[in-house]
């Protein structure tokens, strides 16, 4: 069971000023982008017909639409269009059309295409921006005397830093008592959420990609044994643009992809999960034997010099027996850690959320490269001070393996990863920044640095 507690931080900033069709619900979102195809995501509040129109952003005199597409209740009003044919490495300009007439938008709507890189050049520099941990107020429905979100303005920031993608890594939005036990409580708190004004300017400007956590999946700390998982899959299908989801065999939202020279590998920590308080026994697993495997193939079969693996929780906490982590899943940790070491697998550095402060984690291996895990939360939730109720420090509080300076818990923040250099000496920053839009610390690692001595 998690306790949370929390201050609130008062910050100002300007919001974007929206002119909102009646029709337009949230939206335009950038989901998945390929060399040559890329898709859209849009919400109305009515059966409605989408359309974009859409430019080279250096040749806007020719502009094309992508094929219309009705939005019905079925589907919550929400559709996905897939752009093709578009040419390699090109930046491009867009607009949304509904019943026909453009939707102005005061912000950019823009995706891009990835170069077609290899056997040419270098790989291209890009950014990535990352978060968990976004609760929405929803006053009628929230607890009592509890403003548990705040600091909408924190997606301002991150469109500010102008990401190439965004990592939404769990806990994406908050299902409460009212929403998870049914499939219409599930859908209403993910459009609740999603039509958030701060959020639209980051959802139509960069290429976003997710997985889930506990809060967007079921109740609190849920595992396999929720009863709608199925429902609450389904939701996240239609509310996020990844391009997969699990495998033909084994369903759930875990996926791979490449951007340049990166992979990402999205994990899935809820819907094959064993309860937390279950035998710490081989049969207990966080992610299930048949995703695991799939996890061991994706890294032995990825050629990539940086391996991002990202999970809902943490990976390397050792504090877990204490909090939701891995090491409480000891079967699954042994073996994820000795398959990596084993194997001598390269480049992997590892994202987390869920905790509501931000830190990097160092395991040292004398026979190995250290494995890095970086924690980044909370978007807008409420923080952890780490401390009880008496005002004395956690366990979490001293995390031996913390790399010091790190820790960020006295205001939301997000993270952000920039991949720059020359093949084959890429290197990668990680930095947190926070709702001020100061970066609170910065850690640069080199391909090499990860590397089996």
């Amino acid at each position: 069971m998690k306790i949370f507690r929390f201050f609130v931080v008062v910050c100002t900033f300007v919001p974007f000023v929206f002119s909102q069709t009646s029709a337009l619900r949230s939206g335009p979102m950038v989901g998945y982008g390929q060399m040559t195809e890329v898709l859209l995501w849009v919400q109305t509040t009515k059966p409605a017909v989408v359309q974009y129109q859409y430019w080279d952003a250096k040749e806007t005199t020719i502009k094309k639409k992508s094929v219309a597409q009705k939005t019905s209740e079925e589907n919550a009003f929400s559709t996905k269009t897939l752009i093709t044919g578009l040419l390699p490495g090109k930046k491009y300009e867009y607009e949304l059309l509904i019943d026909g007439k453009i939707v102005k938008r005061n912000y950019a709507l823009r995706f891009q295409t990835q170069p077609l890189w290899q056997w040419r050049t270098d790989p291209p520099d890009f950014s990535v921006a990352f978060g968990s941990c976004a609760y929405i107020n929803e006053t009628p429905w929230d607890r009592p005397n509890n403003t548990y979100g705040g600091d909408y303005g924190i997606f301002s920031i991150i469109a500010q830093q102008n990401p190439d993608l965004m990592l939404w890594i769990g806990d994406n939005t908050y299902l409460r008592e009212i929403d998870w036990d049914t499939k219409a409580g599930i859908l209403h708190r993910y459009a609740h959420t999603r039509q958030t004004p701060e959020m639209q300017p980051i959802l139509g400007a960069a290429h976003n990609y997710a997985t889930w956590d506990d809060h967007d999946y079921g109740p609190n700390n849920a595992d396999r044994s929720y009863r709608l998982r199925n429902e609450a899959l389904e939701t996240f299908k239609l509310f996020w643009g990844n391009q997969t989801y699990g495998t033909d065999e084994t369903k759930g939202v875990f996926s791979r992809f490449t951007w340049g020279d990166v992979e990402f590998f999205l994990l899935d920590d809820r819907y094959h999960r064993a309860p937390n308080d279950a035998p710490d026994d081989e049969q207990k697993t966080m992610f299930g034997k048949e995703q695991m495997q799939w996890l061991k193939d994706a890294l032995s079969n990825s050629i990539a010099p940086f391996k991002i693996v990202v999970n809902g929780n943490q990976i390397l906490n050792p504090n877990g027996e204490w909090y939701e982590a891995l090491p409480q899943y000891s079967s699954d940790y042994k073996n994820l850690l000795s398959y990596i070491k084993t194997n001598k697998i390269s480049g992997i550095i590892l994202l987390s959320g869920d905790r509501h402060h931000t830190e990097l984690i160092l395991h040292n291996d004398t026979t190995f490269y250290p494995l890095y895990d970086f924690t980044s939360s909370p978007l807008t939730s409420g923080l952890n001070t780490m401390k009880t109720r008496e005002g004395n420090p956690t366990k979490e509080f001293s995390n031996p393996l913390r790399v010091a300076g790190t820790l960020v818990n006295d205001k939301r923040n997000f993270g952000m990863l920039r991949f720059s250099g020359k093949h084959p000496e890429r290197k990668v920053v990680l930095e947190t920044y926070d709702i001020t839009g100061a970066r609170r610390w910065s850690k640069e690692i080199q391909t090499n640095d990860l590397r089996v001595k």
